[in-house]
């Protein structure tokens, strides 16, 4: 049964409407018709998201919807009865009344105990949408001395100040976007002409906003999403899609209909044609209301034909800096560069923080520098910020460079890329080599933080104290942009779970500036976008060694024979991102004695198998370790020990039961790991007892690994360990008594284990303790008296069952803190 078979009908919405009549009739069913309207009301938003996804879930979740539908449709039966019944039959509306409060019991069980919706939410998400990435952070000891909100003060390592710039980042971001519609009458004249294409008398239609790179295009086209008209109009039938340069088309061609359709298409995996089905004629059999389907950054009428559903209802709104012909496109909006009063305005925000002009500053100066960015919005925000709370001198230097450029117009991209250099040759020199190592994640993709973090503390000398300090200035400078996680990096969190987003134009900048030196002597080498084939600009140089430092490929599929050999004796990076279901290993990685760093992630909807791992007993020097939607084998069938990795993160893999104790000896194959994470990943059930023998480990995360449903029962041994998180695991039933001997344990999260009963006694003895994250574990309602004599800690976060018992803890603690998490069922995070 698919999701959307549970939600046919739309039996919520009507049981609801049934429910509002029956508090305005029945006296003796009103209370319970008025919990129930609470109930249901607060599973809507949920029941929305998931229908959209049209998926298959787990059976165990199939079979929970199954009884859930099952209650709605009775319920739905039952409140018809009420409304039906006689007002004198006063016996058979005693018999309703009282079936309307076991309904209302049952309602409330399923949503509190049986379905925890948030966690059936988190899984579903994985299940439906393997294109997305869930960029996760483990949970280190970077995570508790960066704390956001710590009221013990030691925030010294750049997380306070990494908060503090995720919120002016999310400031700047609502700022622009309550000033869009007011900057100027051109503005507002956009977004009204882009209305009326769309809510035109056409029954369907393909439309475009067309405009060069940096000028706003997706900002008008998202401002158009959240439009109140256009959303009443198309019913919140709106659906975004980034295509970008390289899109594997069937699979998001397969996405797409899944989202307009609702249907999902089983047994059509990676690589395979969809059907070509008469569209038109199956859309005609059902009651299609309108749909808006936008699509972003699209490149080539061959990557947009295929993505065109000429159905009834469907209009599809293309961003793009191309100019699709009339037979493909049936209207467009060419996006008019910002009036010099709207630039003038923008600029000025960016620039010195308010709308205007500073008292005592060069009005001249700005208005030259204003005009000289063209109307351009990115440029003029990213210049501004650039300038800001600079001294006047070097912003008359700034005017006379930015004045020998050649005028920015659509065939001139390449002078709106230096006009933006300025902003980067201003950078500490750290500051902007960081930045041009952003050019090496694709287009359009989230960058994990934690791969970001370790790729600079490798490359270029710094701790991660200080790498922090250079993300903040990048993001205070809009040249990226910070994206908090909703799901976990709340107020309540030590840490922000963040991931960073660049703007295409600020990519492109960062590659031209890389690739200014000849191929062999850059200091990154960089496949702009995903192709079939490796670069032949790279083979035909192969004759001489590559010094790049950082080295990034994107393919689909690669076999031995796609490889060729390359030397590159100074490469401290590799990223190898694909979309496949198998990838043979780079040959050349054999040549790459300085390798620090291995990042590996392919972007197809299903796992990969890798090939030719055995590469991996060259790289003797490797310290940090990503995996990201990979098939896991057999770990001692792969590798010789690799004696200096620190760090391994394994993010949506299927483990195929490779860490089962037969199969794999942790200690000798990483003796020197201190930090392994393992988040979104499925076929394995308990972790290995040979993980307590690395000594060395300060760090474990296992997050979002539903089928985990035991920890190691001497998992005391890890000596050195101070960060365990074990977070969104429901099937964890308990926590190893052995706890009690991580005497250097400083912070501990099993927030959403909702099969986890209690909280052992021997807690008491992890002296070292600072805080605990238990929030959503609604099995557990009493706490070990033993934790009154825990002196080193200082913040609880809780649900309210067992809020009373921590304030007794806090009474008997000087500077604890505990606090209730607020409930938090959202899923807007769905959409970032």
């Amino acid at each position: 049964m698919a999701v959307t078979d549970f939600f046919a009908g739309e039996i919520t919405t009507e049981l609801i409407k049934h429910l509002v009549l029956i508090v305005k009739k029945s006296a003796l069913c009103r209370s319970s018709a008025e919990n129930l309207i609470d109930n249901i009301n607060g599973l809507l938003p949920i029941i929305q998201e998931i229908k959209q996804t049209g998926v298959e879930l787990p059976q165990i979740r199939q079979t929970q919807l199954e009884d859930f539908s099952k209650l709605l449709r009775d319920g739905y039966e039952l409140a018809g009865k009420v409304l039906n019944s006689g007002r004198w039959n006063m016996y058979r509306n005693l018999q309703l009344a009282r079936k309307m409060e076991r309904l209302e019991k049952r309602v409330a069980r399923f949503m509190q105990v049986t379905m925890q919706a948030h966690v059936l939410a988190d899984v579903h998400h994985v299940r439906f949408n393997m294109e997305q990435r869930f960029d996760v952070l483990e949970h280190r000891l970077k995570a508790i001395k960066i704390g956001v909100d710590d009221r013990s003060g030691g925030g010294g390592g750049g997380g306070g100040c990494l908060g503090e710039a995720v919120k002016r980042m999310e400031e700047d971001e609502k700022w622009f976007e309550d000033s869009f519609v007011n900057l100027g009458a051109g503005i507002e004249l956009g977004k009204r002409k882009v209305k009326e294409m769309l809510m035109g008398e056409q029954d369907r239609g393909v439309f475009e906003i067309c405009g060069i790179g940096g000028s706003g295009k997706t900002t008008l086209a998202k401002e158009i999403c959240k439009d109140d008209q256009v959303k009443s109009y198309f019913k919140d039938k709106i659906f975004f899609f980034t295509v970008s340069q390289s899109p594997n088309v069937e699979q998001l061609r397969k996405m797409i209909w899944e989202k307009i359709s609702g249907c999902n298409l089983h047994g059509y995996g990676y690589g395979e044609m969809l059907p070509q089905w008469n569209l038109q004629y199956q859309w005609n059999t059902k009651s299609a209301s309108p749909v808006l389907l936008i699509l972003d950054d699209v490149w080539s009428a061959s990557v947009l034909e295929p993505l065109i559903f000429k159905i009834p209802g469907c209009k599809i709104l293309v961003v793009s800096r191309i100019k699709f012909p009339p037979s493909i496109i049936d209207c467009i909006y060419d996006l008019e560069l910002l009036r010099e009063d709207e630039a003038m305005s923008l600029f000025c925000h960016f620039a010195f923080g308010h709308n205007s002009f500073p008292r005592g500053f060069s009005q001249k100066l700005v208005k030259e520098i204003v005009d000289e960015c063209e109307g351009l919005p990115l440029a003029l925000k990213v210049i501004g910020s650039s300038l800001k709370g600079k001294p006047e001198m070097l912003w008359t230097s700034a005017k006379n460079r930015l004045s020998r450029c050649q005028p920015v117009c659509e065939s001139h991209e390449l002078q709106l890329l230096e006009r933006m250099k300025l902003s980067i040759d201003c950078l500490p020199e750290k500051v902007r080599e960081c930045f041009l190592d952003l050019g090496a994640f694709p287009e359009d993709k989230r960058i994990p933080l934690d791969v970001l973090i370790n790729m600079w503390v490798e490359l270029h000398d710094i701790d991660e104290e200080e790498a922090f300090h250079i993300l903040v200035e990048l993001s205070d400078k809009n040249l990226l942009n910070l994206v908090k996680d909703a799901r976990a990096g709340d107020m309540y969190t030590s840490y922000y779970e963040i991931s960073v987003f660049q703007h295409d134009v600020l990519r492109d900048l960062a590659i031209h500036m890389s690739n200014r030196d000849d191929i062999n002597q850059r200091k990154r080498l960089v496949m702009p976008r995903r192709d079939t084939i490796f670069p032949r600009e790279w083979e035909r140089n192969v004759d001489e060694p590559f010094h790049a430092r950082v080295i990034s490929v994107h393919t689909d599929e690669m076999r031995e024979m796609d490889w060729f050999r390359m030397d590159c004796p100074k490469a401290e990076v590799l990223i190898l991102n694909f979309a496949s279901s198998e990838y043979f290993l780079p040959p050349f990685l054999e040549n790459m004695p300085k390798l620090r760093a291995l990042i590996i992630i392919n972007y197809s909807a299903g796992n990969a198998v890798l090939h030719n791992m055995s590469v991996f007993s060259h790289l003797t020097n490797l310290r940090s370790l990503w995996f990201e939607k990979i098939s896991i084998t057999h770990l001692s069938d792969s590798t010789n020990p690799l004696n200096n990795l620190r760090k391994i993160s394994l993010v949506l893999c299927d483990m195929k039961n490779s860490l089962d104790e037969s199969y794999v000896d942790l200690p000798g194959l990483f003796p020197q790991l201190s930090e392994f994470t393992m988040d979104h990943c499925i076929n394995f059930n308990k972790l290995p007892s040979s993980i307590c023998r690395l000594h060395k480990l300060n760090s474990l995360s296992i997050t979002n690994c539903d089928s985990l449903y035991e920890l190691p029962s001497d998992l005391g041994e890890l000596q050195t360990l101070q960060v365990l998180r074990i977070y969104a695991c429901p099937h964890l039933k308990r926590l190893p008594p052995g706890i009690g001997h991580l005497v250097k344990l400083k912070y501990l999260d099993i927030s959403q284990c909702v099969g986890l009963r209690c909280l052992p006694e021997a807690i008491g003895c992890c002296r070292n303790l600072e805080k605990i994250d238990m929030r959503e574990c609604p099995q557990i309602d009493s706490v070990p008296s033993a934790l009154s004599f825990l002196e080193s800690l200082r913040r609880v976060i809780c649900d309210d069952e067992v809020f009373c018992q921590w304030k007794d803890v806090e009474k008997a603690v000087p500077g604890l803190c505990v606090q209730v998490a607020e409930e938090c069922h959202t899923l807007d995070w769905l959409s970032q």
